[in-house]
Protein backbone atom coordinates (compact mmCIF):
# COMPACT_ATOMS: atom_id res chain seq x y z
CA UNK A 1 0.00 0.00 0.00
CA UNK A 2 1.73 3.85 -0.84
CA UNK A 3 1.97 6.09 1.70
CA UNK A 4 0.16 9.28 1.57
CA UNK A 5 3.04 10.90 0.38
CA UNK A 6 3.72 9.09 -2.13
CA UNK A 7 0.89 9.53 -4.35
CA UNK A 8 1.44 8.76 -8.12
CA UNK A 9 1.72 11.78 -10.10
CA UNK A 10 -0.54 10.66 -12.51
CA UNK A 11 -3.39 10.94 -10.23
CA UNK A 12 -2.18 14.51 -9.27
CA UNK A 13 -1.39 15.51 -13.13
CA UNK A 14 -5.26 14.82 -13.82
CA UNK A 15 -6.39 16.60 -11.28
CA UNK A 16 -4.91 19.97 -12.32
CA UNK A 17 -4.26 21.29 -15.16
CA UNK A 18 -1.95 23.65 -16.36
CA UNK A 19 -2.42 27.23 -16.00
CA UNK A 20 -2.37 29.52 -19.37
CA UNK A 21 0.05 32.25 -18.71
CA UNK A 22 -2.10 35.76 -17.57
CA UNK A 23 -1.07 38.67 -20.00
CA UNK A 24 -0.29 41.75 -17.96
CA UNK A 25 -1.00 45.24 -19.56
CA UNK A 26 2.32 47.40 -17.67
CA UNK A 27 1.11 50.79 -18.52
CA UNK A 28 4.26 53.55 -19.37
CA UNK A 29 5.39 55.86 -16.80
CA UNK A 30 3.21 58.88 -17.05
CA UNK A 31 4.87 61.46 -18.83
CA UNK A 32 5.46 64.47 -16.31
CA UNK A 33 5.46 68.30 -17.27
CA UNK A 34 6.59 71.15 -15.97
CA UNK A 35 3.03 71.66 -15.02
CA UNK A 36 2.39 68.43 -12.93
CA UNK A 37 6.14 68.81 -11.39
CA UNK A 38 5.20 72.46 -10.09
CA UNK A 39 1.75 71.10 -8.85
CA UNK A 40 3.48 68.62 -6.64
CA UNK A 41 5.28 70.96 -5.26
CA UNK A 42 2.43 73.35 -4.15
CA UNK A 43 0.84 70.22 -2.72
CA UNK A 44 3.99 69.83 -0.83
CA UNK A 45 3.99 72.94 0.85
CA UNK A 46 0.55 73.39 1.38
CA UNK A 47 1.74 69.86 3.22
CA UNK A 48 4.39 71.51 5.11
CA UNK A 49 2.16 74.63 6.08
CA UNK A 50 -0.27 72.71 7.06
CA UNK A 51 2.16 70.62 9.32
CA UNK A 52 4.01 73.53 10.69
CA UNK A 53 0.46 74.78 12.09
CA UNK A 54 0.05 71.74 13.61
CA UNK A 55 3.33 71.74 15.13
CA UNK A 56 3.16 75.59 16.43
CA UNK A 57 -0.41 74.76 17.38
CA UNK A 58 0.60 71.98 19.56
CA UNK A 59 3.71 73.73 21.33
CA UNK A 60 1.55 76.79 22.05
CA UNK A 61 -1.13 74.38 23.68
CA UNK A 62 1.78 72.43 25.55
CA UNK A 63 3.12 75.52 26.86
CA UNK A 64 -0.40 76.73 27.73
CA UNK A 65 -1.32 73.59 29.76
CA UNK A 66 2.19 73.83 31.56
CA UNK A 67 1.25 77.32 32.21
CA UNK A 68 -2.16 76.77 33.41
CA UNK A 69 -1.17 74.73 36.05
CA UNK A 70 1.59 76.40 37.29
CA UNK A 71 -0.89 79.28 37.86
CA UNK A 72 -3.16 76.79 39.59
CA UNK A 73 -0.69 76.15 42.00
CA UNK A 74 0.00 79.35 42.91
CA UNK A 75 -3.43 80.89 43.01
CA UNK A 76 -4.30 77.69 45.35
CA UNK A 77 -1.41 78.59 47.49
CA UNK A 78 -2.40 82.25 48.00
CA UNK A 79 -6.07 81.13 48.52
CA UNK A 80 -3.83 79.24 51.80
CA UNK A 81 -2.31 82.25 52.51
CA UNK A 82 -5.43 84.30 52.60
CA UNK A 83 -7.08 81.76 54.71
CA UNK A 84 -3.55 82.14 57.27
CA UNK A 85 -3.78 85.76 57.43
CA UNK A 86 -7.71 84.78 58.09
CA UNK A 87 -6.46 82.77 61.21
CA UNK A 88 -3.81 85.16 62.39
CA UNK A 89 -6.31 88.27 62.77
CA UNK A 90 -8.26 85.63 65.06
CA UNK A 91 -5.19 84.90 66.96
CA UNK A 92 -4.49 88.58 67.35
CA UNK A 93 -8.29 89.46 68.77
CA UNK A 94 -8.38 86.69 70.59
CA UNK A 95 -4.88 87.45 72.30
CA UNK A 96 -6.21 90.83 72.81
CA UNK A 97 -9.37 89.07 74.55
CA UNK A 98 -7.36 87.00 76.25
CA UNK A 99 -4.97 90.05 77.77
CA UNK A 100 -7.68 92.11 79.18
CA UNK A 101 -9.05 89.49 80.64
CA UNK A 102 -8.75 88.14 84.54
CA UNK A 103 -6.32 86.06 85.32
CA UNK A 104 -7.60 82.49 85.64
CA UNK A 105 -10.62 82.68 84.03
CA UNK A 106 -9.95 80.83 81.06
CA UNK A 107 -9.78 77.21 81.92
CA UNK A 108 -7.91 75.65 78.53
CA UNK A 109 -4.67 74.45 78.75
CA UNK A 110 -3.97 76.63 75.69
CA UNK A 111 -5.48 79.97 75.07
CA UNK A 112 -7.83 80.54 72.00
CA UNK A 113 -5.27 82.66 70.38
CA UNK A 114 -2.67 80.17 70.67
CA UNK A 115 -4.59 77.70 68.76
CA UNK A 116 -5.45 80.01 66.13
CA UNK A 117 -1.79 80.93 66.08
CA UNK A 118 -0.89 77.25 65.77
CA UNK A 119 -3.18 77.01 62.57
CA UNK A 120 -1.98 80.10 61.11
CA UNK A 121 1.63 78.70 60.83
CA UNK A 122 0.91 75.80 59.53
CA UNK A 123 -1.33 76.95 56.76
CA UNK A 124 1.16 79.87 56.50
CA UNK A 125 3.81 77.53 55.84
CA UNK A 126 1.62 75.19 53.68
CA UNK A 127 0.46 78.95 51.70
CA UNK A 128 3.95 79.91 50.96
CA UNK A 129 5.00 76.73 49.95
CA UNK A 130 2.66 76.41 47.61
CA UNK A 131 2.78 79.69 46.25
CA UNK A 132 6.57 80.05 45.60
CA UNK A 133 6.40 76.25 43.80
CA UNK A 134 3.76 77.75 41.32
CA UNK A 135 6.05 80.87 40.96
CA UNK A 136 8.80 78.85 40.25
CA UNK A 137 7.01 76.29 38.06
CA UNK A 138 5.42 79.20 35.81
CA UNK A 139 9.18 80.87 35.56
CA UNK A 140 10.53 77.32 34.42
CA UNK A 141 8.38 76.64 31.56
CA UNK A 142 10.21 77.54 28.05
CA UNK A 143 8.60 80.19 26.13
CA UNK A 144 7.38 79.08 22.43
CA UNK A 145 9.18 80.19 19.84
CA UNK A 146 8.68 80.08 16.30
CA UNK A 147 11.73 79.78 14.12
CA UNK A 148 9.74 80.94 11.49
CA UNK A 149 8.46 84.33 12.72
CA UNK A 150 12.54 84.70 14.16
CA UNK A 151 13.37 84.59 10.40
CA UNK A 152 11.27 87.17 9.35
CA UNK A 153 12.70 89.16 12.49
CA UNK A 154 15.67 88.90 11.51
CA UNK A 155 14.83 89.19 7.49
CA UNK A 156 13.20 92.50 7.89
CA UNK A 157 15.73 94.38 10.14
Amino acid sequence: MPSVFEAPSEQLESLFEPLEPVPVAVAPPPVQTAASLVGGIVGDLKSLVEQQFQLTRMQIEAELRQRVVAIAVFSFGVGVLSVSTLFVCLGVSHLLHWITSPVGTDPARYPLWMCHAAVAAVLGLTGTILTWTGLWKYRSVVPFRNPVSDLFRETLK
